[in-house]
Order: structure tokens, then C-alpha cells, then sequence
């Protein structure tokens, strides 16, 4: 019981520190992955090496904290809060290309690290950003302003039919087939608007898995159903 106990608590522990160091310092890893790599690595690490400790003990810690893993991971399936809390949310760092100062700060994270990673992404004008997002893997993802960007087909089509819009940030407005209250209430998105657009599609909210507001505020929705009788498997893909 007391080997159960020390191991829930260094899991809380780690999860604690790893929100307190940010985002930027976990590469491609969430908080979560982060927590597990690092102590399921510590406790496989002493049942191998350390000779002072129990293996007995030290499985039975392995074991626990496998059991929390796996867990977490079903219950995080279906709750968007625990997984937000889990493995953070994306923030934004720049909108409307304005830097938002605040959230770098909360963020740990420098003027100097952003435009690093800018220039990764062969950005060496900030002038040229619209929105830039610092993802739950401590990536940088950009959109770039609409005169920045690589022209595209449907992009001469909208230039030639005066349909060209000034980009917008997506709004994920239903996750996991539940509304995103938050969004829409932060965009000025009423219930009844949303009710409306299902209804002109001829769905019904529980048919919904997910549904985004896209960049050119065009609407996008994606079922529970996909009537995909076959769908691809890329490992059973014959290479030519």
C-alpha cells in the first residue's frame, strides 16, 4: 500500500513540475507524455540497475502507475476537461498579427525563442504572420497573412469571382460530439445559430463527432458515421 501511495503521488508531483517548466521544454511531447515517458523510464531504470531497492517493490510501483496510465488515457477520451488539464491547451501567441505579450509571458516564453522559431519556419518577417499558435507538443504553427501565402487554384477562383475574404482564426464549435460552449460564447455564436446550420444539413447534434468554423469561415462537419465500407490501411498497402 505504501509503495501504491509514494507511486500516485510522484505522479502528481511530475505533473505539477511539468506544467511549471511550460510547454517549450517538452519538444514534441504533451504534459502527459512527458510524466509518462519520464517515470515509467525512472522506475524501469531502477528494477534494472538499482540493487538497493526491491524488485518485488519497485514492480509493483511499475504496475500501479501502468494501471494509472491506462486509466487515464480511457477516461481522457471522453472528457475534454480532464484532457485539457492533462496535456495543456493550444495558446495563441500572435493574432491578427499582433503579438500577445501576456501570453508569452505565461508562457516562459521569449521574443527570441519565437522568432527562432519563426525562421525554422523560413519566416524572417514577422510582418507576414496572421496567427501563430503555440501548440500542446511545444511546436509553433503559423498561419501566414493572405498576401504571404502560396497561391492556390481555389484562391484564383475567389480573386476572380470577388469572393476573397480576409482570414479568421478556426473555431472548433462541437468536440467529441459535445458543443463547444466556450468558443462560441467567445466569438458571439449563439445556440440557436448552431441549431440552425444542423438543421440546414439535416443532422442532428448526437450524428456530430467534430465541427470547425474553417479560416475563410466556411463551415465543416465530420460524423460518427462516415459510410466508409472499406477504409485504407496504409500497413497493408502494397508498395509498387
Amino acid at each position: 500500500m505504501e509503495i501504491i501511495i509514494r507511486t500516485i503521488a510522484a505522479f502528481v508531483l511530475i505533473m505539477i513540475i511539468a506544467k511549471i517548466l511550460g510547454k517549450h521544454t517538452l519538444t514534441q511531447m504533451t504534459y502527459y507524455d512527458f510524466v509518462l515517458s519520464i517515470t515509467l523510464g525512472a522506475i524501469t531504470g531502477n528494477i534494472a540497475f538499482n540493487t538497493a531497492l526491491g524488485s518485488g517493490h519497485l514492480t509493483v510501483a511499475l504496475l500501479t502507475f501502468g494501471g494509472i496510465a491506462y486509466i487515464v488515457a480511457l477516461v481522457t477520451m471522453k472528457s475534454r476537461k480532464l484532457r485539457k488539464w492533462l496535456s495543456g491547451k493550444p495558446t495563441i501567441v500572435i493574432e491578427s498579427g499582433k503579438i500577445l505579450e501576456n501570453n508569452l509571458k505565461k508562457l516562459k516564453f521569449s521574443i527570441d525563442t519565437l522568432d527562432q522559431e519563426l525562421r525554422e519556419k523560413e519566416i524572417f518577417d514577422i510582418e507576414e504572420v496572421e496567427y501563430a499558435v503555440l501548440e500542446l507538443n511545444g511546436k509553433l504553427s503559423v498561419l501566414k497573412k493572405q498576401q504571404y501565402r502560396q497561391i492556390t487554384q481555389k484562391d484564383l477562383f475567389n480573386l476572380s469571382s470577388a469572393q476573397a475574404k480576409k482570414s479568421q482564426f478556426p473555431i472548433e464549435l462541437i468536440m467529441d460530439g459535445e458543443v463547444v460552449s466556450e468558443n462560441m460564447k467567445h466569438d458571439g455564436m449563439s445556440p440557436e445559430w448552431l441549431a440552425q446550420q444542423l438543421n440546414e444539413r439535416g443532422l442532428a447534434l448526437e450524428e456530430v463527432f467534430y465541427a470547425v468554423r474553417g479560416t475563410n469561415g466556411s463551415l465543416f462537419f465530420d460524423l460518427y458515421k462516415d459510410h466508409i465500407k472499406h477504409p485504407v490501411d496504409p500497413g497493408n498497402e502494397k508498395s509498387n
